[in-house]
């Protein structure tokens, strides 16, 4: 009996929350984010501040040097959204990650198409060297 009770009781409590109280207005979805490439029409987004990657300790210890070939989109307000890599340095030792969080944190004048601000994808390379 005491078990079934406590069946019974829960099943109870989940059956209230699930009809009680007020849900919260549906989100209205966000329309899908175009994404230029510079040229006919479009500028070319201007760097403004850049953020240099960490170079790994590890990386350091293996002697890993080259260059991360990166895809960025910047978006109209100048940050940096989606970043890919499209040529990688180094999986294993952190410096394709390092790449990625610092062009992440740069920030650019955005590329403009008939007067207004807009995302525009664009290449980076992002060099590791050794001194």
């Amino acid at each position: 009996m005491r078990v079934l009770r406590s069946q019974l009781l829960m099943g109870l409590i989940i059956s209230f929350a699930a009809c009680g109280g007020s849900s919260p207005a549906p989100a209205t979805p966000t329309p899908p984010l175009t994404v230029y490439e510079p040229g006919n029409g479009v500028s070319l987004p201007r760097l403004v501040k850049d953020v240099k990657p960490n170079y790994t300790a590890a990386a350091i210890g293996a002697r890993i040097q080259g260059t991360v070939l990166l895809s960025a989109v910047v978006l109209p307000d100048g940050t940096v959204g989606e970043v890919t890599v499209l040529r990688s340095l180094d999986t294993r030792f952190g410096l394709d990650d390092q790449a990625v969080i610092a062009v992440k944190q740069w920030l650019f004048a955005p590329g403009i198409r008939d007067g207004t601000p807009v995302a525009v994808r664009v290449t980076i390379e992002m060099s590791f060297t050794l001194s």
